[in-house]
């Protein structure tokens, strides 16, 4: 597989990569750093990846095992769960706001759930990706993690509920 080749299998899904990895580590810079970790991995493995059913499954497992990796490691001890959404910039200062605050209010509440619904959340419901991909990615079988993530959906919802009617704001 040449450059030309790599890239063009890889592009499509190197932001997932980041912002799966994001997912894990607290700073922009840690999951930038994983990610390009990944990427050079991916590289090395070019030969190989198209050899796999779903490169972009096998490359999100890779992230996955490396972020794990770096939270055991002695350096990234004090790393937390993190993500960032994104903005419309075309939406009136009012709507914005509303929209910033509701979104630091649901990343506030994920942020509560157990580190396994925080993955199946992000992957499910921010990645959109199909049970069968998960499943593969978190080595997991299908049925718990629909379980899973019904519950932390649950979970979810009773805490907007609870913030909705008594007010609470993300900061």
């Amino acid at each position: 597989m040449n450059e030309r080749e790599y890239i063009a299998l890889i592009d499509p899904f190197k932001n997932k990569l980041f912002r799966f990895a994001k997912r894990f580590l607290v700073s922009v810079e840690e999951a930038e750093d994983a990610t390009q970790d990944v990427l050079l991995k991916l590289w090395n493995l070019r030969e190989k990846l198209g050899s796999y059913n779903n490169p972009e499954a096998f490359a999100m497992t890779i992230t996955r095992n490396h972020c794990l990796d770096k939270l055991k490691s002695k350096h990234s001890q004090n790393l937390k769960i993190a993500h960032n959404n994104y903005e419309d910039h075309n939406q009136k200062l009012q709507k914005k706001i509303e929209t910033r605050d509701s979104i630091s209010l649901v990343e506030k509440f994920i942020k509560t759930l157990p580190v396994q619904q925080q993955l199946i959340i992000q992957l499910r419901d921010i990645e959109q990706y199909e049970f069968k991909e998960i499943a593969e990615v978190l080595e997991m079988k299908e049925t718990a993690i629909r379980v899973a993530l019904s519950r932390a959906r649950k979970t979810l919802k009773e805490k907007l509920i609870k913030a909705h009617n008594y007010g609470v704001t993300a900061n």
